[in-house]
């Protein structure tokens, strides 16, 4: 039985809540950026100097210019200084003549600057050098050459880290904005939709999902649990969008929870795509979240996949599509139970004559009703008891 579509093509709808309930706080935005910050950390600058080398490739890259910039300036400025000093106290800058200087043709600070600058990036005018006259200036050359090195492996090497780490690629992984609840081979099964929109597909792809519960303790402390969720594929190649699948089964964490029960809960399901990059072999993640105003229940994806002579098409406008179709209100534990007794009073009446079957049957085909229609747990085990009796 299907109902009608829905489409969530624009802007995604937040469901909004009257009254004095307050939204939930999301563990994990939609992008997959977290929202948590951290404050009085101890030794904080002390551990981002200790790895430089992380914190520029972690870095924004307008702060890394900025660095990149400043490392090569103040370095010249610094050096600059030395051998204008260098030149001031043996007498350089009174221009004799008679006096072989520490460092030829530098009679001011500015020349001083450009010798520095010249010397660290071994352009080599020829016009200004160092003589032997001072060895001072000699072991200032010799160290600012090692020092040019040392700012070139960092920066350099950062920068093509940076570059390498291909951030945006996760961009183009894409979840659906919306998770569904429905059956599936008989079974309530959580479903959300993962797509990869860039024509170089990874090589491979693992996905994880946890649920996030908000606890909080007699002394009003908050405390989060994990649990994790199976996935019947976890394991997947991305190369058109695939719906991922958890079987609410015994095991889940969402057993007991029928549609009202989910609506009212406060989770959060963390789900992580963990994929190697064709283009660069690289490993890259991406991260994305579902908490209960954002599972539709009793809906299921449309077909994304067509199948034509030549190719295969993605039609991409039908990736966060829904269509509403049959499921049963009562959680998955209600039904196994439903289904159980089902099964069980089948045996029964293989064994009873045809005037039992009849009635056994019409009660069985009620109580199947009564699970399609109840939301209540407590009205659907009255209204069940008062058809058995």
């Amino acid at each position: 039985m299907q109902g009608n579509k829905l489409s969530y093509q624009n802007s995604p709808r937040e469901c909004t809540t009257m009254g004095a309930k307050k939204m939930q706080k999301r563990f994990l935005h939609k992008d997959g950026s977290c929202n948590v910050y951290f404050k009085h950390i101890f030794g904080e600058w002390e551990s981002y100097v200790a790895d430089i080398f992380t914190t520029l490739v972690d870095i924004k890259w307008r702060h890394m210019f900025v660095i990149f910039s400043l490392s090569y300036i103040l370095s010249w400025l610094f050096f600059g200084l030395v051998f204008w000093l260098i030149a001031m106290q043996h007498g350089d800058l009174a221009h004799d003549e008679e006096i072989t200087p520490c460092v030829a043709k530098v009679h001011s600070f500015t020349g001083a600057f450009l010798f520095s600058l010249e010397t660290q990036t071994t352009i080599g005018y020829g016009f200004r050098c160092v003589t032997e006259e001072c060895s001072v200036a000699i072991l200032m050359v010799v160290l600012q050459s090692v020092l040019s090195c040392i700012i070139d492996t960092f920066i350099i090497g950062a920068a093509l880290a940076k570059m390498a780490t291909a951030r945006k690629r996760a961009q183009t992984i894409r979840f659906s904005y919306y998770a569904t609840v429905g059956l599936r081979d008989d079974k309530l099964c959580l479903m959300w939709r993962i797509g990869d929109f860039r024509p170089n597909h990874m090589v491979e792809g693992i996905i994880r999902a946890q649920l996030l519960r908000y606890m909080e303790d007699k002394e009003g402390r908050m405390t989060m649990e994990y649990k994790d969720l199976k996935l019947l594929n976890d394991q997947v190649i991305l190369v058109t969008p695939v719906t991922i699948v958890h079987e609410i089964d015994h095991d889940s964490p969402l057993y007991g929870l029928d549609r009202k029960a989910l609506a009212k809960d406060s989770f959060e399901i963390l789900v992580t795509f963990v994929y190697t990059g064709d283009s660069t072999g690289t490993s890259h993640q991406s991260r994305s979240s579902y908490i209960p105003r954002e599972i539709l229940w009793g809906h299921r994806f449309n077909n994304v996949l067509q199948v034509r002579k030549k190719y295969y098409n993605v039609d991409c406008l039908q990736f966060e599509e829904t269509t509403e179709v049959y499921a049963p209100y009562c959680s998955a534990k209600q039904l196994d139970r439903k289904e159980h007794e089902w099964n069980r009073t089948k045996k029964t009446l293989d064994r009873g004559t045809s005037t039992s079957t009849l009635e056994v049957r019409d009660t069985s085909f009620k109580a199947v009703a009564l699970i399609s229609s109840s939301e209540d747990p407590e009205d659907l085990m009255k209204a069940v008891n008062q058809d058995s009796r």
